[in-house]
């Protein structure tokens, strides 16, 4: 900080000659040759870097949140997912990966990793034994997702770390949908915890963002790979994203306790076929999602009644909107197969069992009565 210092002192230092010597006004940006911002400056300050003051204080913050060493900062989910995985693997290694994932992670993998000569494997179910089974000689990382997207299953993270350290792999996770307030992998084994700060960090649908935490030793190896990649986030987005987890906590909180709400509410409609919520005591790994998290989320989702078009339900809300963003302070619904899992085909679609009725519901921070109202004037004006 000292040097960083010293060299702003040396810019303002030649401003001011200057301003002596021409006009006692503005300064052409002419004048304010480059050179000078590099003389006895660290250059190691620079955003690209990850490590301007406001970025690394942040990602102290992060840290802490997810009882990690080390935390970097990305700009956007994407960009925190494919560092964190390319960090890990390289040519000739193998990756398993759980069955059921966000889309652009998917497509990530399935576009991607065979022009980097890595090989990948999707497991059968999201089991411990699921993933043990897809294991080669050659595996280097274990890449899970829990609560999922768009199913809400259940991964049991102390299991698959077991496994994991058994066979001297590296796990990660994407743990975006449970968030640090209702989970925290580390503590449970898992090497890599990746979030995307777009969601429930940032909570206002206005911010586009990323992060990963974990020890000091494998940060140091994503951030190598970061620098050249360029994902990082400028000042202002870590300006307003430090600004909205100041009230995670208590947004999380209050959307836990809509969205189970919401959740036993769907659950007794005879228009809903079917409920998926790690909250709702038939979940089938609800038990799992007890023994690990410390609140079930604010996602759910739910398939109607085949009788009824799920596109022109979402038509009908009044104060739940169809939006591509979730996790935000108002609550949003979408259609996966239309939206975040689109460029999956409908076979893969189908084994993840994903029905083309299904709707992805964010469960905001509204009056649960205005919640249910909306869903019911939307059912009633399809009949």
């Amino acid at each position: 900080m000292n040097s960083n210092k010293k060299g702003l002192n040396t810019i303002c230092t030649h401003v001011g000659e200057l301003e002596d010597t021409q006009h006692k006004g503005a300064i052409s940006p002419l004048y304010m040759s480059t050179s000078y911002a590099y003389e006895d400056v660290d250059v190691k300050r620079y955003p690209r870097y990850f490590n301007t003051p406001n970025q690394e204080g942040l990602c102290k913050k992060v840290a802490a949140l997810e009882h990690a060493e080390s935390a970097l900062i990305f700009g956007s989910g994407m960009a925190a997912v494919s560092t964190a995985l390319l960090a890990f693997l390289r040519a000739g290694d193998h990756v398993v990966l759980q069955q059921t994932l966000y889309g652009g992670t998917y497509n990530l993998v399935n576009e991607e990793f065979s022009k980097y000569g890595i090989e990948y494997s999707f497991t059968e179910g999201w089991s411990a034994e699921a993933f043990e089974a897809q294991i080669k000689e050659n595996t280097k990382v274990i890449y899970i997702e829990t609560p999922s997207n768009p199913l809400l299953t259940i991964t049991d993270l102390e299991a698959v770390a077991t496994i994991a350290k058994k066979h001297g792999i590296t796990t990660l996770i994407d743990n975006t949908f449970a968030s640090p307030v209702n989970q925290n992998p580390i503590d449970f084994g898992i090497d890599v915890v990746i979030h995307s700060a777009t969601k429930y960090m940032g909570g206002h649908s206005d911010i586009c963002a990323g992060a990963v935490a974990s020890t000091t030793e494998h940060m140091e190896r994503i951030f190598h790979l970061a620098k050249n990649f360029g994902g990082s986030l400028s000042d202002y987005t870590v300006w307003l994203l430090e600004r909205s987890m100041k009230t995670m906590g208590i947004r999380v909180r209050a959307q836990n306790e809509n969205a189970l709400a919401m959740a036993h509410f769907l659950d007794e409609l005879d228009d809903i076929e079917k409920v998926y919520y790690p909250g709702l005591p038939s979940h089938p790994d609800h038990d799992i999602a007890k023994k690990q998290m410390k609140g079930f989320g604010g996602m759910l989702s739910f398939e109607l009644n085949a009788t009824l078009n799920a596109s022109q339900f979402q038509k009908a809300l009044q104060l739940i909107k169809p939006s591509m963003s979730l996790a935000g302070v108002e609550s949003t619904l979408l259609s996966p197969t239309q939206t975040s899992h689109a460029l999956m085909s409908a076979e893969v679609r189908a084994e993840q069992g994903i029905a083309d009725g299904l709707i992805r519901f964010s469960v905001g921070i509204e009056e649960v009565d205005d919640l249910k109202h909306d869903i019911l004037q939307a059912l009633e004006s399809l009949k």
